[in-house]
C-alpha cells in the first residue's frame, strides 16, 4: 500500500525511506551512507528528517557539495 508523505512520521528511519522510495534494504542503507543529505545517528539507529528527504527527492540543495 502506498502512503502519502503526510502519513510518514516527521523523522524517518531507514525502513521508512526504503518503503517511501520503493527500494531494497541494502539500497536504503547505501543511500543514507552516501552523504547526499543530512542524517542523524542515535546509537546504531539512523534518522532522517522527512523534510530533508523530500527536499532531496525534489532536487533541492546537494548536501554533499555544501560540506
Amino acid at each position: 500500500m502506498c502512503k502519502t508523505y503526510n502519513e510518514y512520521p516527521d523523522v524517518l528511519n531507514v525502513s521508512d525511506i526504503q518503503e517511501l522510495l520503493g527500494i531494497g534494504r541494502k539500497q536504503a542503507y547505501e543511500l543514507v551512507h552516501s552523504e547526499q543529505f543530512h542524517v542523524i545517528k542515535v546509537g546504531k539507529r539512523i534518522k532522517v528528517s522527512k523534510n530533508i528527504l523530500i527536499n532531496w527527492i525534489e532536487g533541492g540543495n546537494n548536501y554533499a557539495l555544501s560540506k
